[in-house]
């Protein structure tokens, strides 16, 4: 059985869409932007992948599968955590740097998100019902199963953590923080980087711990 080689013209179309989804966002990259980025025309990126709005679903789609991976991996370890406190709030920060680890290796991933949360796209919103949405809500019931589990943070609003862990390192990973000098530093700046996720982890080990 032949396969698409991995360097043809669709995978080439679906690369340069997403970096230029990315960059971007939907409602500013046209096909034939794409196609010339490509070096084809609309004509033939239409043959390989359809119009703007199937190609955007794809890259979504792909970008959606490389994070589901990535938390599906993240949640196996979590689930297998021994049941203690102690055990479950590592586990935890585990699954958090799991998570930042793959935003910063793949940083187009949390850019095509981020595009969206500016309303890129916005009739393009069974991307969120299809992808989004059922993923926050299976990190979210595991997350709650393991902190019942431990007897940890009965009162926490495990979906606002789920979302307040995403936001931030989607955010991190793509602005960085501006120093007093008002110079950038982001993730590849590693004392920089060591002090996001040192906050970050205090951030999730005070909403498990916090009594209301």
């Amino acid at each position: 059985m032949s396969s698409q080689p991995e360097d043809g013209p669709r995978e080439r179309i679906l690369a340069t869409a997403t970096r230029l989804f990315a960059e971007r966002g939907y409602d500013a990259t046209s096909t034939r932007a794409i196609g010339d980025a490509v070096g084809l025309n609309i004509a033939t990126v239409a043959y390989h992948v359809g119009g703007k709005p199937e190609l955007y679903r794809e890259v979504m789609r792909r970008a959606h599968l490389a994070q589901r991976q990535v938390v599906t991996e993240a949640l196996a370890r979590l689930h297998a955590c021994g049941p203690s406190p102690a055990e479950t709030r590592a586990a935890l920060l585990d699954f958090v740097d799991a998570y930042l680890s793959f935003c910063l290796n793949h940083p187009e991933v949390p850019a095509l998100w981020m595009r969206r949360w500016l309303a890129e796209g916005a009739d393009q919103s069974q991307i969120e019902t299809e992808f989004a949405g059922p993923l926050v809500a299976e990190v979210a019931t595991a997350v709650r199963t393991v902190l019942d589990r431990a007897g940890l943070g009965p009162h926490v609003d495990v979906e606002m953590l789920v979302f307040t862990i995403v936001w931030t390192s989607h955010s991190f990973g793509q602005a960085g923080v501006i120093d007093p000098a008002g110079t950038r530093r982001g993730p590849l700046d590693l004392p920089v980087l060591t002090r996001f996720r040192n906050h970050l982890h205090t951030v999730v080990t005070a909403v498990l711990t916090h009594q209301p």
